[in-house]
């Protein structure tokens, strides 16, 4: 497979029983269905993330990015928590591409994050 942003390889790597894919070139890093949101919660998955955040910041304005799996253009997504976080999901296979960098951020929410997402509406 090759990284849909650089198209280096993709080598895998490990945290406990989760088997992902990390660009040799980019740092990027590819999650099958739904498991950045399993490593989200397991100690030490940022580990994975070993790529350097300023090489992945040059790859955010890239426009039309291509699903690796299956070769149809990925959506631009944004966490909801986290609204500085972008990164591109295969609407077919939903597998998930992050920046190098990004599923570190992704994973460790600011103090000020948890208070914002805490917000509640003032009582008429």
């Amino acid at each position: 497979m090759n990284c849909p942003k650089c198209q280096g390889s993709m080598r895998t790597v490990d945290h406990e029983e989760t088997t992902v894919d990390r660009c040799t070139k980019c740092g990027g890093l590819w999650f099958d269905l739904l498991e950045h949101e399993d490593l989200k919660g397991k100690p030490n998955s940022e580990r994975i993330d070993s790529g350097d955040p300023a090489q992945g910041r040059k790859h955010d304005a890239q426009g039309r990015i291509m699903c690796p799996i299956d070769n149809v253009r990925m959506i631009p997504m944004v966490d909801a928590a986290q609204p500085h976080i972008w990164f591109e999901s295969c609407p077919v296979c939903h597998g998930a591409f992050f920046d190098a960098g990004e599923f570190t951020d992704f994973k460790e929410r600011t103090l000020i994050e948890m208070f914002r997402g805490r917000k509640r509406k003032r009582p008429l």
